[in-house]
């Protein structure tokens, strides 16, 4: 099944770069979907987040500040509402950063790369799961290219929770197509695998998204689909740039 479901985004992904190369890029710096998007100077994004999978219903907000035109800021916090069990609560507050290290135009490659950072504190008890789990530190890095098109990016996330009951550390290995279609319309697909020191924690996801623009604000829906649970996730994102 795995082997169908990869060899089927691929061949999308083929597909779509070739139609995609085509296309005419539309304001990259109001791009907040591209896996690429760096805040300029002063900017302010909002992002809000629905999903559902398994009778739980999460929703999340993030606020982001761009600190100069290489570095910004962002914090997060969700909750969860299990309907058919106890997992219901806040999640630990997401205080991290993105920091560019490499511009295109500083290499004859043209790849951008970033550096990812941040911890996580407090968090439900009640919810058994890394996302919620207390006192999470993570690094990473990111790296790809920008056409007018399309972007490719990778990002490689090391992260580590201490805990008595939920202690570990995982790595996820997340590389991703974004595709602009034409100014108002994007498509974004990926990959994203987890090896954690808990193997019941391993995970193998794909990823998929529809985004629409209108000027600063992007509506985003997405489905997500978990191997080693057999999990569909549905959900929405919008986000607005002041």
């Amino acid at each position: 099944m795995r082997k169908f479901f990869y060899t089927g985004f691929f061949a999308v992904f083929m597909s779509l770069s070739l139609f995609s190369v085509q296309a005419l890029a539309n304001n990259l710096d109001k791009d907040t979907s591209d896996p690429l998007y760096i805040l300029r100077f002063e900017d302010v994004l909002s992002q809000t987040t629905l999903t559902y999978w398994d009778n739980v219903l999460r929703l999340g907000q993030t606020i982001s500040y761009g600190l100069n035109d290489r570095l910004s800021i962002a914090a997060n916090v969700h909750y969860q509402q299990d309907f058919d069990g106890p997992e219901d609560g806040f999640s630990s507050i997401d205080l991290g950063g993105v920091y560019r290290v490499g511009t295109a135009n500083g290499n004859s490659a043209h790849i951008i790369s970033d550096v990812l950072f941040g911890l996580k504190f407090g968090g439900s008890s009640k919810v058994r799961t890394p996302y919620f789990a207390d006192s999470t530190y993570y690094a990473g890095y990111r790296f790809g290219r920008q056409w007018a098109g399309l972007t490719l990016a990778a990002t490689i996330k090391s992260s580590w929770i201490f805990d008595n009951v939920r202690g570990m550390a995982y790595i996820d290995f997340v590389p991703e197509a974004y595709f602009r279609l034409d100014p108002d319309w994007r498509l974004g697909a990926g990959l994203t695998f987890r090896k954690a020191t808990n193997p019941h924690y391993d995970q193998e996801w794909l990823s998929g998204k529809v985004i629409r623009q209108y000027g600063r604000t992007q509506y985003v829906g997405h489905l997500d689909y978990e191997f080693e649970s057999d999990e569909l996730q549905i959900g929405t994102k919008i986000n607005i740039l002041f």
